[in-house]
């Protein structure tokens, strides 16, 4: 049996463990059946945002004639655009491979891992590498992701379906789509498939799509997404079938009304993802896991198990890649350097990579008001700022949420440049900072970061900020 100071479960967020405990001279080892990078570069974050850049390109020339531009659209080569991607991402998994086979302090394990006991992993090789091994680690890093769901819906195993793994690259565009599921991946999908000339259906079982987000950025996001296809809140799938060469997708409606009937070519399941850790035998290491599969940690990342660690979407709470990596370093700290290092996900942001566009951190305000939380609220739209007028960002706004000593609790952007916008508020909330943090300091003129300075200087109404307003200022405009 081969034994390492660190075994690293998984070839995504986790390496970069395995890598910090190398340059320190130890002795890592990952093990990981699929591509390196995890689901992020080969069928996650990556790929998709490359696909919807196209599809911006896309609706940016369709667009050209409101700016006084005249373009046209000649054609689009799908082909060419998933086959790009497909070869630039396993390209860069194939680097990362290349990385750890050449490193002389972490071993890289190409199969499926599974507990024997708490600091013992017996490896399922893949077809090419050499037959069943074990190895063993002084301390065990769990970071095996996660997969797409798929819910339990009558028929659908006879039916031919994608998922979020397989939909990035198809050969072909789809002349009709439906999409199962209203959450980020089903909408972000929704508008590359709308944007690029797909019929898409999408059904969601919530009166709105994307409804973990703020109330006014979920009602932003529906509306908008109606340009791009055809929404059915308020539904949810029951039954699928296969009718000559067609899937049939039947949707019932959470009221009384009829139930509707949707034909398209493909069929996309949407409905979320879950944990890898089913088929890591945990029960014989003592590692516990909530009713999902979900592992359960303490503050510091460690699980049950003193020396078994665990990062990335097998937590649950914050499914994202700039997610994993950060709980990647408090890990990498509390095992190199007992630091006690504990997560912090209170200025955690995400984005939606819709049209608009969509960014938040920090709470919503209905969760503020669900635990009686005492908060001051302000809504601007981007024509706020010079720059948006500009691009005319009509549906665009920024919510800023304080507490009265102001406090930062959340924001929340819809539009434009969306997802860089944000990070001026992830700085001010992840150091401590106040309302006053984002409004005091000079902003740009003009400058699309003038529409979150509007918000919280709107927000401070001079009780936290002496600066100025652009708008009061005559000819500055």
């Amino acid at each position: 049996m081969e034994r390492y100071d660190i075994v690293v479960l998984g070839g995504g967020s986790g390496s970069q463990v395995a890598t910090a405990v190398a340059e320190q001279g130890l002795e890592a080892a990952v093990v990981e059946p699929g591509p390196l990078g995890g689901a992020c570069i080969t069928r996650g974050c990556v790929p998709s945002k490359a696909l919807i850049h196209r599809a911006d390109v896309v609706t940016d020339v369709r667009s050209a004639d409101e700016f006084g531009v005249d373009a046209r659209l000649n054609g689009v080569d799908y082909g060419e655009i998933t086959a790009s991607i497909h070869e630039t991402v396993f390209e860069k998994a194939d680097a990362q491979e290349s990385t750890l086979r050449n490193s002389e302090t972490v071993t890289l394990y190409r199969g499926e891992g599974r507990f024997v006991d708490d600091r013992t992993i017996a490896i399922e090789p893949n077809a090419a590498e050499d037959g069943p091994q074990e190895l063993s680690g002084h301390t065990v890093v769990i970071a095996v992701g996660g997969r797409p769901m798929v819910p339990s819906i009558e028929g659908l195993e006879d039916v031919d379906f994608h998922t979020s793994d397989d939909v990035l690259f198809l050969a072909e565009r789809p002349d009709e789509l439906v999409i199962v599921g209203g959450g980020y991946i089903g909408v972000e999908l929704g508008y590359f498939f709308g944007a690029l000339g797909t019929e898409v259906s999408i059904v969601g079982r919530s009166d709105r799509l994307v409804p973990g987000e703020d109330g006014d950025v979920s009602a932003v996001v529906t509306d908008s997404m109606r340009a791009y296809c055809d929404v059915y809140t308020d539904h949810e799938a029951t039954a699928v079938r296969q009718d000559d060469g067609s899937v049939v997708v039947t949707a019932e409606p959470s009221d009384d009304g009829d139930a509707v009937e949707l034909t398209a070519d493909e069929l996309l399941v949407a409905t979320g993802r879950r944990p890898n850790t089913d088929t890591l035998d945990l029960e014989t290491a003592g590692v516990e896991t909530d009713q999902k599969g979900y592992i359960e940690t303490d503050g510091h990342l460690e699980t049950t198990v003193d020396g078994v660690w665990a990062l990335g979407d097998v937590l649950g709470d914050q499914p994202f890649k700039h997610t994993a990596d950060y709980e990647a370093r408090i890990v990498t700290e509390n095992v190199l350097d007992d630091a006690g290092r504990t997560v912090d996900y209170g200025a955690m942001p995400h984005a939606i990579f819709t049209e608009p566009r969509v960014a938040s951190v920090g709470r919503t305000e209905a969760a503020l008001a669900a635990d009686g939380r005492e908060y001051e609220a302000v809504t601007v739209p981007y024509d706020a700022a010079p720059m948006g007028m500009i691009l005319e960002a009509d549906d665009g706004f920024v919510k800023a949420l304080a507490a009265p000593d102001g406090d930062i609790l959340g924001c929340h952007v819809v539009g434009p440049q969306a997802s860089t916008l944000i990070h001026e508020v992830v700085v001010a909330m992840d150091g401590g900072g106040t309302v006053a943090d984002v409004a005091d300091p000079v902003h740009v003129h003009p400058a699309l970061n003038e529409v979150v300075y509007a918000a919280f200087d709107e927000l401070s109404d001079a009780k936290y900020s002496t600066a100025p307003d652009w708008r009061d200022v005559s000819g500055r405009n």
